[in-house]
């Protein structure tokens, strides 16, 4: 596997190629963009939003492996943030739980997706939702800003999950909570797979395993960790041949070995001050 900066980088060019196209297109070239078609095809993971409050079609770009806003006990007036927004779909989604009164912050690094959000923002005249270039191990947010935090199939992206868990627990508000979707592994990925950049940006072999998962979490101070949601994830085997022979499928498929969508809930402890200072 690459260096974490390369990472990024190869994250960052994949990801700005699928801004530039709808959900449609996404799922017609593989991994949502055409010059990465030997990849994953995102709509293995992704669940339909047709039926949720705040859906707006023109953000979604079937990039998401569940529904954090369905967990998040978003209230009217709370301040929310979405780490890897994207086109701004599940800032929507809170938006219309947070209300006029409440306020959503999108966060990702790249500047392609910032663009389409804040468009689709003007367009839909929601001026308590905005957008922020910027990294998730180092957020462009202050401390003790957020009452919820949100994600969908993004931090398993992150190299250094360790900082990203850190920041979060850094912008949360005492007794504000996170709940976020993201890909997970239980068992041990083929080797092919660890080092193949499209199964990183695809979401596979970036994801690591949940009792790892779990552990970052408690270990950056976040409290009352518990799965709100567990879904097995079945990558088809015309995508695994692409990195895998005959033989090593067979192997793969008999090991145990799982890829898991979870949507996971935690809290920092302590209450807020009330002052509205934060």
């Amino acid at each position: 596997m690459k260096n974490p900066d390369a990472l990024k980088l190869m994250v960052k060019e994949k990801y700005a190629a699928i801004a530039n196209q709808d959900k449609e297109q996404n799922a017609a070239s593989c991994c949502g963009a055409t010059a990465c078609c030997e990849g994953v095809d995102y709509s293995i993971f992704s669940e339909s939003y047709t039926q949720i409050q705040g859906y707006q079609s023109e953000a979604d770009l079937g990039l998401g492996c569940g529904l954090p806003t369905e967990f998040a006990q978003i209230k009217p007036g709370d301040t929310v943030i979405d780490l890897g927004s994207g086109a701004g779909n599940d800032c929507f989604v809170a938006r219309a739980l947070t209300g006029d009164t409440g306020k959503v912050i999108g966060i990702d690094m790249t500047e392609a997706m910032i663009s389409k959000a804040m468009a689709n923002a003007v367009k839909l005249g929601f001026t308590n939702v905005s957008f922020r270039l910027g990294d998730i191990e180092a957020m462009p947010v202050s401390a003790n800003k957020a009452d919820v935090v949100i994600s969908n199939c993004v931090l398993n992206l992150v190299p250094d999950k360790n900082k990203a868990f850190s920041e979060i627990y850094r912008v949360l508000k005492p007794g504000g909570h996170l709940s976020v979707s993201d890909v997970v592994i239980k068992g041990q990925l083929p080797k092919a797979i660890q080092d193949a950049a499209e199964m990183y940006a695809g979401c596979v072999s970036g994801a690591i395993q949940l009792e790892e998962y779990l552990v970052i979490m408690k270990t950056a101070g976040l409290t009352n960790i518990r799965l709100q949601k567990e879904k097995a994830v079945v990558v088809p085997d015309d995508i695994l041949l692409k990195y895998l022979n005959d033989s090593e499928l067979k192997a793969f498929k008999s090991s145990g070995t799982g890829i898991f969508s979870i949507t996971v809930y935690a809290e920092k402890a302590g209450a807020s001050c009330g002052c509205g200072c934060c």
